[in-house]
């Protein structure tokens, strides 16, 4: 199961977060903090999994853009390093070619305009598409 999803800059300033279990904002500013720092501090050759206290961070870095999502342990990592790169593939079509700038300005505008991305899995198969009907 996600616990959470970040997507995070070079300088670890949270671009967007999304949290899937309750956690009352002080500790998901030290857990942000925490998580952004063991990710940012690994190089490219090191794996994109971590164990990290009850559960396992999953993070893949797209130019300036790290995106991390932490799940339970039996959840299937390379599912999750997957549906991380659908997502940043739905985004690049989205915004062709996605940047930080738009997740940071644009992405607002995405949800305020009632586009939500929403993901179908179909067994290992992650299926993303747009549900453009407003007002849903």
């Amino acid at each position: 199961m996600i616990k959470f999803f970040l997507m995070v800059n070079k300088q670890g300033q949270t671009r967007l977060s999304r949290y899937y279990e309750y956690m009352d904002l002080h500790k998901r500013t030290i857990l942000e903090t925490e998580v952004i720092k063991q990710c940012l501090s690994r190089s490219k050759e090191q794996c994109s999994f971590i164990e990290y206290k009850d559960f396992k961070l999953v993070y893949r870095q797209y130019a300036a853009l790290f995106i991390v999502v932490g799940i339970n342990e039996t959840e299937n990592e390379m599912a999750v390093y997957e549906l991380i790169h659908n997502f940043v593939e739905v985004l690049d079509k989205y915004f062709s070619r996605v940047s930080e700038l738009d997740v940071s300005f644009l992405f607002n505008q995405l949800m305020k305009s009632s586009c939500c991305l929403r993901w179908a899995c179909n067994g290992f198969k992650v299926v993303p598409y747009f549900d453009l009907a407003v007002g849903s």
